[in-house]
């Protein structure tokens, strides 16, 4: 089982799909990540040698944030915004949209299962 950016990817998939189990690449960047290190679209995980293995987690390390790095970064953004006082960041304090959706209706998996309230009748 190759191991890269501490995730095992899967040994019997292609290489390019193999590679978006890591968190922050996606099909488009595992495409670009395989034409840069020369390996083969076509060829599975266990067919790789320990060489191609090496450079493809060579050049994730050097080129790309994934990953815990990237959570943290992406976590430490929210934070700022919060810290700010800004819209967006209170959206983010009371856990609501953020992006501008309704929340009249909808908005469940963001508010959570719906609260009975007493006395609502109409």
């Amino acid at each position: 089982m190759a191991r890269i950016a501490g995730v095992n990817i899967p040994t019997g998939k292609r290489v390019p799909i193999a590679l978006t189990y890591i968190t922050g690449i996606g099909p488009s960047k595992a495409k670009e990540i395989i034409e840069a290190v020369g390996v083969d679209g076509t060829r599975r995980v266990n067919e790789l040698s320990d060489a191609e293995v090496l450079s493809i987690r060579e050049y994730i390390d050097a080129n790309l944030t994934v990953e815990g790095d990237l959570r943290r970064e992406r976590q430490m953004n929210v934070k700022r915004l919060m810290d700010l006082g800004c819209y967006r960041g209170l959206r983010h304090r009371r856990n609501l949209p953020v992006r501008g959706q309704r929340t009249h209706t909808n908005a469940r998996t963001r508010k959570g299962p719906a609260k009975a309230i007493a006395g609502k009748k109409k």
